[in-house]
């Protein structure tokens, strides 16, 4: 195995600052600097950009084993957040979040794989022209540099941006919460190993295991290494975001997604994707949090939704409760909430228009549904709805950038600037203009 800075191993050491022990041991080892940990990532991107495609895919593929064969290893740090995530009462959906098995081990590498199968998006040429002097110009994909990401719970991220940042040609600069920390040292130190076996530096990886909120704070703040911010984690690390960070950043927003239930939806499909989008897997920022219903099958439909729910808290307005008298009442930030939870608002609605203004007033901009079998009122869904994902007679669900095609993802960004829905490899590039001349002056 080749050696790996002691910023990602050993795996079961201790990552917090330094802290004298009462028992005898040894002290915890200071972390390293925030600023050096930066320096490291950003030389090691110069290096990623060069970096040819078969030497990228060889880590990708080496890394993919390697967290199989480190399976054990990962789930026994695993169980170690986990159980203190329940001592502490962490809420089940987020502990499932945070929870690894050997079957979402392998999730994350076939992801690897996935990405290694994809076109590699750097050098491409999105487009040329002559000018009519015979000046050539080219625009050319290329990375974005170091890729910072701070993220909360979910250790599968840990892989999932490391083998996106790699394949993009990008170092990746992360942190993760003090929640998954054993699970995010254990998978970057196999991870780490694997690049280096293929001849590609390791701090292509770099982990921060620094979980104090002044390092946090400091991590967004590396303007001179870091060229690409982004957050995955719920509305306060995205509020601790804007007010901290001084690099750019792509917003991977909230998730209040909603599923509009039209005057000519088919309610059998309905029940079913509106059953799927907030059941299936209730804590994850493309499950369904808000239910609208044209009036004139609220009556029909909502006393289904309620049977098929079971074990959903349903809170709506007057006209929703009107329809199930068991609902909770529902206050006007229910309507706009990412629950994140079996929970869920309801309105009703007398017309499209109606129904796509409760949308963008409430929604965060991340996935919304209609179910309807009205071209013209699906068209005008698409075109109004302002989000980043609009969908018709589908599940939320399906936001996400496997099931886009994508492999792996870094996040879905909700915001407009440089990448929105989403984010795969072609989202971590930016395009750099290349000019030829034959000794052109001006």
């Amino acid at each position: 195995m080749s050696s790996v800075a002691t910023t990602v191993m050993p795996p079961a050491a201790p990552v917090a600052a330094a802290d004298p022990r009462t028992d005898g041991s040894a002290p915890k080892p200071s972390p390293t600097p925030i600023p050096e940990l930066a320096a490291r990532a950003k030389a090691a991107s110069r290096l990623m950009a060069a970096a040819s495609t078969a030497a990228k895919n060889a880590a990708l593929l080496a890394a993919a084993d390697r967290l199989v064969a480190n399976a054990d290893e990962i789930c026994t740090a695993n169980a170690s957040d986990v159980a203190r995530a329940v001592a502490a009462g962490t809420p089940a959906p987020l502990v499932d979040r945070l929870r690894l098995s050997v079957a979402r081990i392998d999730a994350m590498a076939d992801g690897l794989r996935q990405i290694a199968a994809r076109p590699d998006p750097i050098g491409e040429v999105a487009d040329g022209w002559v000018r009519p002097n015979g000046l050539r110009i080219e625009r050319v994909r290329v990375p974005l540099g170091v890729v910072a990401i701070i993220y909360e719970s979910r250790p599968n991220v840990t892989s999932d941006a490391a083998g996106l940042c790699l394949k993009s040609g990008n170092a990746a600069f992360l942190r993760g919460s003090s929640s998954a920390i054993e699970s995010n040292l254990a998978i970057a130190a196999a991870i780490r190993d694997a690049i280096s076996s293929a001849g590609l530096p390791a701090d292509a990886l770099v982990l921060v295991e620094d979980t104090s909120r002044a390092a946090a704070a400091e991590f967004m703040q590396q303007n001179d290494y870091v060229d690409c911010l982004i957050p995955r984690g719920g509305q306060s690390l995205i509020a601790s975001v804007l007010e901290h960070a001084t690099v750019p950043v792509v917003i991977d927003g909230a998730g209040n997604c909603h599923a509009y239930v039209d005057a000519s939806a088919d309610l059998d499909d309905a029940l079913n994707i509106v059953v799927n989008g907030k059941t299936q897997r209730p804590g994850v920022c493309n499950a369904l949090e808000s239910l609208v219903v044209h009036s004139s099958v609220a009556a029909e439909f909502l006393p289904r939704a309620a049977a098929a729910l079971d074990g959903v808290v349903l809170l709506g307005d007057e006209r929703a409760r009107l329809a199930v008298p068991s609902m909770g009442e529902a206050t006007a930030a229910d309507h706009a909430t990412e629950f994140l939870d079996l929970q869920m608002s309801v309105k009703v609605v007398d017309t499209l228009d109606e129904a796509i203004a409760h949308v963008n007033d409430n929604g965060s901009g991340h996935s919304e549904t209609i179910i309807t079998s009205d071209l013209a009122a699906a068209d005008r869904f698409t075109q109004q709805v302002d989000a980043a994902a609009v969908l018709v007679n589908a599940s939320t669900r399906f936001v996400d950038g496997e099931e886009f095609g994508f492999g792996a993802e870094i996040g879905i960004s909700t915001q407009k600037l440089h990448a929105r829905g989403p984010m795969g490899l072609d989202q971590l590039t930016t395009l750099k203009f290349v000019v030829r001349g034959q000794g052109h002056v001006r």
